[in-house]
């Protein structure tokens, strides 16, 4: 079974990391989604069912953007400006749509050095 062709969102013709990191069933409907990490000034491109779990997303992005971040709480994924908090609910639950941008950063400040 064939995926009809579908327009690409103004998303993916941003400059990110080159690829996409894909979630799912190869033949599987996904959204095309940007997930930016100002901390480390870079950018990933993932597709993504609708029905992925936010965490899901988060996990993906932080280890190609931050690999020696350990832990998954040290962690905020947000949409629209907010967080997302029931991380175990779809991406479409918490509001993503196709070419949606998430923003995933450091739960509590930095010192500056």
């Amino acid at each position: 079974m064939s995926v009809p062709a579908r327009r690409t969102p103004f998303v993916s013709q941003l400059r990110s990391r080159p690829g996409v990191i894909r979630l799912g069933a190869p033949d599987e409907a996904v959204f095309a989604l940007r997930v930016e990490m100002p901390d480390v000034w870079d950018t990933v491109r993932i597709d993504a069912p609708p029905s992925t779990p936010a965490v899901d997303v988060k996990r993906v992005a932080l280890d190609a953007l931050f690999p020696e971040g350990q832990f998954l709480e040290d962690f905020v994924l947000k949409l629209h400006g907010f967080e997302v908090m029931d991380e175990q609910a779809s991406i479409a639950e918490a509001g993503a749509r196709d070419g949606s941008i998430f923003l995933l950063t450091f739960r509590r400040r930095r010192p500056v050095r």
